[in-house]
């Protein structure tokens, strides 16, 4: 079961990553969802088995599971989630100002970029 667990991690990894390096915001939302839950999934993989409860005095240390893979698993889940709402906001932003959710280019940015590369070519 171990193996099918990383083996889904690394597919939920590569399809977040595609997804987040896209141009679409919409798609970029929902690669960083799938990362987010990759990320989940991995911690609880890392945790090992599952063991009993880590009550005092109830269990040994060696019967008792790993609470610390929970922990941080929650909190992925809520800076995912928090990241999840600051993107959605981003996108529906994008859309009301340009009626569309695709990132374009900032005219700024070709012509710092133009600026840079005409100063290279002078120094050489």
């Amino acid at each position: 079961m171990s193996v099918t667990l990383i083996v889904v991690v690394g597919c939920l990894t590569a399809v977040g990553t595609y997804l987040a390096t896209s141009r679409v915001l919409s798609r970029i939302v929902l690669g960083f969802a799938v990362l987010g839950h990759a990320a989940v999934l991995a911690l609880l993989t890392a945790g090992g088995p599952a063991g009993r409860a880590p009550l005092a005095d109830q269990n040994s240390p060696d019967e008792a599971s790993n609470p610390l893979p929970q922990a941080l698993s929650l909190t992925a889940i809520v800076i995912s989630f928090g990241l999840t709402l600051f993107l959605l906001a981003l996108a529906r932003r994008q859309h009301r100002l340009s009626g569309d959710d695709v990132v374009e280019d900032d005219l700024e940015d070709r012509r710092i970029a133009r600026r840079s590369h005409d100063a290279e070519d002078e120094v050489v």
